[in-house]
């Protein structure tokens, strides 16, 4: 789906005129009834939105398809580093300040920090029963998902070869690649200290180190990969994803371990900080059946609502084993960072 394209699509649903279905059905979100933005209600009025970088665009393709579709939205936009805003959020709340009404943010980490502090609004059980069971909390909607997985170069090794423990692959003898200094290895070294406590944690850190070789992020991670600097790498599933896209002869597949941190499944969230109806409904856009199809087809990220196809090259969620962890505990960086710093991997 090219991006001009989905725009157009979403900004024209509806343009027939024909009369929007209730409430009650428009949100009954079924396996057999994703909701569609056809059955949404339009948008009127100002939201202040910020938004996390991330995904190359294409989240911004989404808000303009949203603005499109509604022209009597008055959105306005603030971006910056996801953490950066979450913190920016909580500070204005201590100074009495409420200057966004949403923040969709591109880890769930800085979700709970907002959460955790007692911002975020209920969410609606009706948009709730739209995600996934094991994707429903009580005050913000995943969006989308992504799986820590084990690139792999397809010249060098079978999958067969490699461990199905993370725990176990800083006893192997594979040459590795990470990004430590990257987000979302953070919050994978956070949900080992909660699955493994911070002495096995630190351990598995040094002896990882002293094989490892390090990139900037973990897109370089996956190059490397393929290009066969190392043998394997930590990264996000869609990186392998988009790069084998481009490159369909790739010497490159991907590896899952199981039950534990290495193959957490992490999201993409937004939450709404103002009561407002109009707040919830510009959420409701997120999880309809044209945007969770959208990112899933062009981010290569996973639709976490019922009924949308997951990207292809990756298997379903059924089918891996990803730790049971509530994500929002992903909050707190801080104790990961400085056992990170102790360990000398940063």
């Amino acid at each position: 789906m090219e991006r001009r394209t989905f725009i157009q699509g979403l900004a024209a649903m509806g343009a027939m005129g024909a009369l929007p279905l209730s409430l009650s059905q428009a949100f009954a979100a079924t396996v057999a009834n994703p909701v569609s933005v056809e059955d949404l209600p339009k948008l009127k009025g100002a939201l202040t939105l910020y938004l996390g970088r991330g995904e190359g665009g294409l989240y911004e393709d989404v808000l303009k398809a949203i603005e499109k579709r509604n022209p009597d939205l008055k959105l306005a936009i603030r971006r910056g580093p996801t953490a950066a805003l979450a913190n920016t959020i909580v500070a204005e709340a201590k100074a009495g300040i409420r200057r966004a009404d949403l923040f969709w943010a591109v880890d769930s980490g800085a979700i709970g920090l907002v959460s955790d502090a007692g911002l975020a609004q209920p969410m609606p059980s009706d948009l709730a029963a739209q995600l996934q069971p094991q994707f429903r909390y009580k005050d913000w909607a995943p969006v989308t998902g992504r799986v820590r997985t084990l690139p792999f170069n397809t010249a060098r090794l079978t999958k067969e070869q490699i461990p199905t423990s993370i725990m176990d692959i800083a006893d192997s003898d594979l040459s590795i690649g990470w990004a430590p200094a990257y987000s979302s290895f953070q919050s994978f070294v956070t949900a080992m200290r909660l699955l493994e406590g911070d002495d096995k944690t630190v351990k598995w850190l040094k002896k990882t180190k002293q094989r490892a070789k390090t990139y900037a992020g973990e897109l370089g991670v996956v190059m490397a990969v393929e290009r066969g600097e190392v043998d394997i790498g930590f990264a996000n599933h869609y990186y392998t994803l988009r790069l084998k896209s481009g490159k369909p002869n790739a010497k490159l597949d991907l590896a899952f371990t199981e039950q534990d941190a290495g193959c957490l499944v992490n999201a993409s969230g937004i939450l709404a900080l103002n009561p407002d109806p109009l707040a919830t409904n510009f959420m409701r856009y997120l999880l309809s059946t044209q945007v969770q199809s959208y990112l899933a087809q062009e981010a290569y990220e996973i639709p976490l609502v019922n009924g949308v196809a997951q990207p292809e090259g990756l298997p379903s969620l059924a089918a891996i084993s990803p730790p049971k962890i509530d994500l929002t505990q992903l909050a707190d960086l801080r104790p990961t960072i400085d056992l990170m710093r102790n360990s000398g991997v940063l």
